[in-house]
């Protein structure tokens, strides 16, 4: 009989060459939503968009982070005034760091050695926690009542906004001092920082109180250059919800970096725009509540995130306690899923 050794050594061969190319493991993606009306933050599995896990006991939650590994998931507690560290795994706490103040949104350092928190007091500024010690290190005043913060993508500096002082403040993180200031005529609410092909920051895209739309900032000439409105039509909701004075929360850069999204509480939407030209590709519109003798009431979008894929966004209804997955290709709900009370702000988190 004639041997077929020959057969099966190339048969085996293609096969450990079919399965080396094949990943070792699949990441794990979670969309975390903090609940601003609650205690609560629910995690979504953008897989199957439901939720897999809920994390309880952090009255009024405000920011969401992560360390680089995904091992912990970092908290601001409004009620507490306290920097809540949970272990992703458990979803159980695991330290409280106390703060100089009233703590509104985070955001954690390139390397995870420091998260930076808004201070919203009137005096307030940065807090800057070592994640390490976890403890207080310092707070950087900044003099005005902060909000939001962002660490720019090659992770030098962090950019802090005031909605009551009006004002976006860009804190150079090797020297923990303030850069350089922009000043606004309304307050300073989301926003969305693109990185220049070096990877260094080009701009900073800032939604503002009572502007339909956003303003964007040169990161090189350190000033607004112009503002965006959004389409005609972009309106009819927000009185009844009593929003108008918050026309848009909710701003990000897909991650391919191509596109801005951008909610619109007026409009009911999310609208999106290719980058760099800044040139309209379309709308998505978020659920209607229709009752009986009055307008009907919009969804009221807060926040947005995007699984890494790039193929959905999620935002969360904060009217409708639920966040929706939206098809970045087609523009259309895929899904709702059910939340807590008043779910704001949201973060992806990416497990490798």
């Amino acid at each position: 009989m004639k041997s077929n050794k020959g057969g099966f050594r190339w048969l085996h061969i293609s096969l450990l060459l079919a399965l080396t190319a094949l990943p070792v493991s699949a990441d794990t993606v979670r969309i975390y939503v903090t609940n601003s009306a609650g205690d609560s933050i629910h995690v979504i599995d953008p897989a199957t968009n439901k939720v897999v896990q809920v994390i309880e006991g952090i009255e009024v939650p405000h920011g969401v982070g992560f360390s680089p590994d995904g091992a912990r998931v970092y908290v601001t507690n409004e009620a507490d005034s306290t920097l809540d560290v949970i272990d992703q795994k458990s979803g159980k706490l695991i330290g409280k760091v106390p703060l100089s103040g009233h703590p509104n949104n985070l955001a954690v350092s390139k390397d995870g050695a420091r998260v930076v928190i808004c201070i919203a007091e009137d005096n307030g500024g940065i807090d800057v926690v070592d994640t390490v010690a976890l403890k207080l290190a310092k707070t950087i005043p900044l003099n005005g009542r902060m909000h939001n913060v962002y660490v720019t993508p090659d992770g030098k500096y962090a950019v802090a906004g005031s909605v009551r002082h009006k004002f976006m403040s860009v804190v150079d993180l090797a020297t923990e001092q303030v850069a350089w200031q922009v000043k606004f005529d309304a307050g300073v609410r989301p926003m969305a920082i693109e990185a220049a092909p070096d990877g260094s920051t080009s701009r900073i895209f800032v939604q503002l109180s009572d502007f339909n739309g956003f303003a964007v900032v040169d990161f090189a000439q350190r000033k607004e250059v112009s503002r965006v409105l959004f389409p005609a039509g972009a309106t009819g909701f927000g009185a009844a919800e009593g929003r108008t004075g918050t026309p848009s929360h909710g701003i990000g850069i897909a991650p391919d970096g191509k596109t801005l999204w951008v909610n619109s509480t007026l409009g009911n939407a999310v609208y999106a725009y290719s980058l760099p030209d800044l040139k309209p590709i379309g709308r998505a519109s978020f659920p209607e509540l229709k009752l009986p003798g009055r307008d009907p009431i919009g969804a009221v979008a807060d926040w947005l995130a995007f699984e890494p894929g790039g193929k959905t966004i999620y935002v969360g209804n904060s009217a409708f306690k639920s966040v929706v997955a939206i098809d970045m290709k087609t523009m259309k709900v895929v899904a709702t899923i059910p939340v807590g009370e008043v779910p704001k702000r949201m973060n992806t988190l990416v497990l490798r």
